[in-house]
């Protein structure tokens, strides 16, 4: 079968559909058939040689796809061959096929086509267990998120608002800043000439932080906080190493958190895919919650997609389209 491999880590040239062999399913779990796949920045990540996957894991890139399912394994019982789905995954998405634990492939969401359920898998799952889990948002308060047009963000803007919550988010042009307010956001900051912490302030602070940018906005982020504030670091966009003022998270009686969701057990995935099938899915089947796709590519382009995520030009989530 065709599957985007990494021959050396380097930049998009790097990547190559080669011929790999065809997955099976064992037991508990099943083959799904991909049609299309949403590209990452733990991919980009990947490709690099910065981020490798799990032990056991396939280096075929790619952490969520949709398609049908082709193959079940002994002891699975709520998924038959011909089921449309999405998946979550440690890796593999970039491929024809993928074997995953049935645990973490749920029915696409009413009213999403296959290409529009290739974004949700990862990006909902991420805040959902992040935003929702972790840091436990609840209806009127206020969460800042960073990186308002990504997936990440539009994701959480929305369903932050559809959960009660005042959203302040960052972004970095005033194309993106359109996109974020028509998503709901109340509050959007332009971090190339707006100060996001003082914009909490005049709200109160925020009660949850999602950062994906991580060293370089540490400091800011515990200042932005309301007190009893959970700021949750998702991502190293803005390097590893950041200093921690104790005293301030002291003060504010904070909790500061750092998640990963690709090496979490199986079992915490699956019941994570659980819950937005149960909590999440009927927003989306009502359209107040949707997946933003700003390009679909195919498998033969994967490295456009990869320039179009380094670039940062867009906004919600580029697709691989496995059938194209």
């Amino acid at each position: 079968m065709r599957a985007v491999i990494v021959e050396e880590p380097g930049g998009p040239e790097s990547l190559v559909v080669a011929d790999v062999p065809t997955p099976e399913p064992g037991p508990g779990e099943v083959v799904v058939e991909i049609a299309a796949a949403g590209v990452n920045r733990a991919d980009l990540l990947q490709r690099q040689g910065h981020y490798p996957p799990p032990p056991g894991t396939t280096e075929v890139l790619g952490l969520e796809c949709s398609g049908v399912v082709a193959a079940v394994g002994e002891g699975v019982a709520d998924l038959t061959e011909g089921d449309e789905v999405c998946a979550l995954l440690s890796g593999g998405g970039y491929a024809e096929r993928v074997a995953v634990p049935a645990g973490q492939v749920v029915p696409i969401p009413d009213g999403l086509s296959l290409l529009e359920a290739a974004a949700v898998p990862e990006t909902f799952a991420t805040v959902w267990s992040n935003v929702f889990q972790v840091a436990g948002l609840r209806e009127g308060e206020t969460l800042l998120v960073h990186g308002g047009g990504s997936g990440i963000g539009t994701t959480a803007i929305q369903l932050a608002k559809a959960f009660g919550a005042t959203v302040i988010t960052t972004v970095g042009s005033p194309a993106k800043a359109e996109v974020v307010r028509g998503l709901g956001a109340d509050v959007v900051v332009d971090h190339r000439e707006e100060d996001f912490v003082e914009a909490c302030r005049e709200h109160g602070g925020a009660d949850v932080v999602l950062d994906i940018i991580g060293a370089k906005y540490l400091p800011r982020n515990v200042k932005a906080l309301a007190r009893r504030g959970r700021l949750v670091v998702i991502g190293l966009q803005g390097g590893v190493k950041g200093e921690l003022d104790l005293a301030a998270v002291l003060q504010k009686q904070a909790t500061v958190t750092a998640t990963s969701l690709r090496f979490r057990p199986a079992e915490e995935k699956a019941a994570i895919m659980a819950e937005l099938a149960e909590r999440v899915w009927p927003l989306v089947a009502a359209g107040r919650v949707r997946p933003l796709v700003h390009e679909v590519v195919p498998l033969a382009r994967v490295a456009d997609a990869h320039r179009t995520l380094e670039a940062s030009t867009h906004v919600g989530k580029v697709v691989l389209d496995v059938r194209a």
